[in-house]
């Protein structure tokens, strides 16, 4: 009896989940099509995000992230000399203490 009861419970919720899926996806059809006020000023020129600017208000013409690959060995070398500098600013916190 009990398992016809939790068969029942998650047949439910399984509608009511697949009910609200349809439902968001309607309602995104909506939206998409609403218009929105665009990221222009007055004058018809593209204002670009904070986080595009340098101090000055000038915008970043580099890459905002570089990566470059290195092998194994530079990397463990590198995690090894971060390690060994926090760990030493704690014994010396210690010290001071």
């Amino acid at each position: 009896m009990l398992h016809l009861l939790y068969i029942l419970a998650f047949t439910i919720l399984a509608f009511i989940a697949v009910g609200n899926l349809i439902r968001n996806l309607i309602m995104f059809s909506f939206e998409r099509e609403r218009s929105y006020p665009t990221n222009y000023s007055s004058k018809n020129q593209f204002i670009p995000h904070p986080e595009l600017l340098d101090n000055a208000g000038n915008l970043i013409k580099e890459p905002l992230l570089v990566m470059r690959s290195i092998n194994v060995e530079d990397a463990r070398q590198h995690l090894d000399a971060l390690y060994e500098a926090s760990s030493a600013q704690k014994v010396e916190n210690q010290e001071e203490g």
